[in-house]
């Protein structure tokens, strides 16, 4: 059996360097991710908070506070607070919709500049929240800005990164997400300690100051050539900028490349009805699965709810959020460490490394918490750090695999003509699943209680099989040259088959 490692001999590279341009378009870019790992972070870490549980959740306060009556896996099982945490990523899925017509007709920046303004808004809500009412419609326009972020951003990066160095620009976004979940259990650690009980406003209103990055950034930063060609047909703009962010005149190349991409993409008039049809068959497929499977590792189990799970395993409202930044160091140190291999090691070997990473943890984890921690009372204070050792394992794992390629991989394999619908099915998978787990996952643990570990341990031993038959290696391939790739493995091949003009994606020896 083949697996598909590439195009075969051919490794069309375009020339260009790393310019100051490309670099700060994907820092400000990353913003977005900043912003993603925020909300993530921030919500889990608030509503381990008692005045936040007071004042909008008294019911669990009082729950939690009610000593052994209470099952310890059952303590925080309330619909309504999942509903605040979930409540995102219900807006987002929709929200990511739409934003599919506006990136495209509009262009990325124009998403980019949507998601900033509406996470400026939904920030400045949550600060003030005086009710749940305001609470929840803070979270609505936060996922509004995520919906129209996450849908833009990786295709913005993707485009105007050089083949060579696609993964690692590109994992910027989520190394941004990394940074954003430490920085808000930082701050919810910090604001935890403040007297009066309003620090969690301070929490929850700090996603404002990546978000004025990412609303000044989509301002004043150029469109990706790609998207100047799709949206205005203005050839000499996108040749400007093409030249501006490859550092070099000659890049007729790649601009003949895009030409071609655009003509095929202005055939297209409904790009959702376009991505169904049998020859996108692989592309469709990988646009559910893969954010399907990212949310199914169950990091956002440990993300939404990690400072919970350390209470619920005994220790204290500081500890828990404590052991949350020990986390998310782990997280982001790994997710630096992929960044700087993934275009030279490739994205299967890092899933595979990372897959088999987290199995083995969650299932340690798993029978760990079964044999020692029961319903009432807690873990001795060595074993929940043991406890937390394991989990900063298994997020290493993530970190260097699904983490970063679970937004890389779908922003570098749709064809232009399907890329905005595509990433945003991507990104409404992602959502439908993130509000599935967020609004399910306390009374999962409630009734679950350790199997939730081995629950989510054993989709990530199917995930981990998904890539390995299934997902060609895409490293160093232009992003307008990518379809090749279905087209020589050994599965796919029998969708696409001739399908495929070649002679639009011939490579240049």
């Amino acid at each position: 059996m083949a697996f598909a490692e590439g195009i075969p001999g051919e490794r069309g590279q375009y020339n260009g360097k790393v310019t100051l341009l490309v670099v700060l378009s994907c820092v400000v870019a990353a913003s977005g991710g900043l912003i993603f790992g925020y909300d993530l972070g921030v919500s889990g870490g608030v509503t381990s908070m008692d005045p936040f549980l007071k004042k909008f959740f008294p019911n669990v306060y009082r729950r939690m506070k009610e000593g052994t009556k209470i099952s310890n896996y059952c303590k925080f099982d309330s619909q309504l607070l999942t509903l605040f945490t979930s409540s995102l990523y219900l807006s987002g899925l929709v929200s990511s919709l739409f934003a599919s017509t506006v990136t495209r007709v509009f262009g990325r920046k124009a998403s980019m500049l949507v998601a900033g303004v509406a996470v400026l808004i939904g920030s400045a809500l949550g600060g003030a929240a005086s009710n749940l009412y305001m609470l929840v419609f803070g979270r609505l326009f936060l996922g509004i800005g995520l919906g129209f972020g996450n849908q833009s951003i990786p295709l913005y990066i993707s485009e105007m990164a050089l083949p060579k160095h696609r993964g690692a620009m590109n994992i910027i976004f989520d190394t941004g997400v990394g940074i954003g979940v430490l920085i808000a259990n930082i701050i919810n650690f910090c604001t935890e300690k403040i007297d009066g009980g309003w620090g969690w406003r301070i929490s929850l209103s700090m996603a404002a100051v990546p978000a004025s990055i990412l609303t000044i950034g989509a301002i004043i930063l150029p469109d990706t050539p790609n998207s100047l060609i799709q949206k205005d047909n203005n050839l000499e703009k996108a040749k400007r900028v093409l030249q501006r962010i490859r550092g070099t005149n000659d890049v007729q190349q790649e601009l003949d490349d895009l030409l071609k991409a655009s003509s095929i993409s202005k055939t297209t008039k409904d790009p959702f009805k376009k991505i169904l049809q049998r020859k996108y068959r692989p592309q469709l497929v990988m646009a559910v699965a893969i954010p399907f499977f990212a949310q199914m590792t169950g990091i956002n189990v440990i993300t939404f709810y990690a400072p919970i799970l350390f209470r619920t395993i005994g220790l204290r409202e500081s500890s828990s959020l404590l052991s949350a930044v020990v986390i998310r160091c782990f997280n982001v140190g790994c997710t630096f460490i992929s960044m700087f291999v993934v275009d030279k090691q490739g994205r299967r070997v890092l899933f595979m490394l990372g897959g088999i990473q987290m199995l083995a943890t969650q299932v340690t984890i798993g029978g760990f918490m079964t044999a020692l921690l029961g319903d009432h009372g807690g873990l001795s204070k060595a074993s929940a750090y043991v406890v937390l050792v394991l989990i900063c394992i298994y997020i290493s794992g993530f970190g260097l695999s699904w983490g970063p390629l679970g937004w890389l991989v779908p922003s570098e394999i749709y064809p232009l003509e399907i890329r905005s619908a595509g990433q945003s099915i991507t990104v409404a998978v992602s959502f439908f699943f993130c509000f599935l787990i967020g609004q399910t996952f306390l009374a999962m643990l409630c009734h679950m209680k350790a199997g939730i570990f081995f629950f989510f341990g054993g989709w990530v031993a199917l995930m981990t099989l998904f890539i390995y038959f299934f997902l060609p290696e895409t490293k160093n391939v232009p992003i307008e040259k990518v379809e090749k790739l279905w087209k020589e493995h050994w599965f796919w091949k029998r969708f696409v088959g001739d399908e495929v003009d070649d002679s639009i994606y011939k490579l240049d020896k």
